[in-house]
């Protein structure tokens, strides 16, 4: 038998989609590997999909429906947030022209977002006390990002005729850096980048190749890098300088700080309305996994 709720079969594929989101998402914070915590994951996508899946039935029981007007209008910002028609339906998996198919799941979207809106409420105006314990808990948020600023020299791969005694001249050229010579002179006859390009300024984790920034951030100033290469050829990098992680002025963050506890506190009541909607109803599920 398939999760069921109050009566309500979950279709399993919504439960495969459910899991393999939560499970890319983790992959991509490197925090598992293969199928070690598939388990859990289904556990996660389950609990979500019975989350969604009461608070529609408690929206259709208790919310009215909205009226035509409103559900123009909020289909037509939706279609202008998703980059118009074409693409809204494109998106959604839904044939362009099945109208009465998007009402429902529009009707539906909004009458939940009532009851959550509900259920959640803004909460009270945090205090200036609130702020700066919040502040003080969280500090590891509330800083600059690392910043590094670096030079390099960089040889295309489609410019040369053999890999190898590419790679045997950035050595050299390495050697050359590494005991002492100019490196803006090493640029100016080595690089196949003009001059002024070789200076790649201040940079955050995020802006250039992670290859060339995994070198980078690891070095210390006026340290040159071995040599090494990207999709677009061979590099060779002296880090410059290095901006280190600083604590951001609390009166620069205090608003931030402020919608951040308030989102936390209609966070906490929806989850209690949701935890209570669970305690009240009917929810099977003899699904058995596979690898089991």
């Amino acid at each position: 038998m398939p999760l069921t709720i109050n009566g309500e079969s979950v279709d399993e594929g919504l439960i495969d989609a459910e899991f393999s989101q939560i499970k890319a998402h983790f992959e991509q914070q490197a925090n598992v590997s293969c199928c070690e915590r598939d388990d859990e994951f289904i556990g996660y996508a389950k609990d979500n999909i019975i989350a969604r899946v009461l608070l529609s039935q408690k929206a259709k029981q208790a919310i009215e429906d909205p009226s035509s007007e409103d559900v123009d209008q909020h289909l037509e910002k939706l279609k202008e947030e998703y980059g118009g028609e074409e693409s809204f339906y494109f998106k959604l998996g839904i044939a362009p022209g099945n109208e009465e198919q998007v009402r429902n799941e529009v009707t539906e979207s909004m009458r939940v977002d009532l009851l959550i809106e509900q259920a959640s409420g803004d909460g009270p105006e945090p205090s200036d006390a609130d702020i700066e314990e919040y502040y003080k808990t969280e500090e590891q948020s509330f800083m600059t990002a690392e910043e590094v600023r670096s030079m390099h020299i960089f040889k295309s791969l489609q410019q040369a005729e053999n890999k190898e005694n590419l790679f045997a001249e950035m050595r050299e050229v390495r050697d050359s850096a590494c005991a002492g010579d100019d490196f803006m002179e090493l640029v100016r006859k080595h690089s196949d980048k003009p001059e002024e390009e070789a200076d790649l300024g201040w940079y955050k984790r995020g802006e250039l190749m992670d290859e060339f920034e995994l070198i980078t951030f690891s070095m210390e100033i006026g340290e040159i890098s071995p040599v090494f290469s990207t999709q677009w050829g061979m590099h060779l990098a002296k880090l410059i300088d290095r901006r280190c992680p600083e604590p951001i002025p609390l009166d620069d963050v205090r608003d931030e700080i402020c919608d951040l506890i308030k989102a936390e506190y209609r966070e906490s009541k929806l989850k209690s309305y949701i935890d209570k909607l669970k305690e009240n109803a009917t929810i099977t599920d003899e699904h058995v996994p596979e690898n089991t």
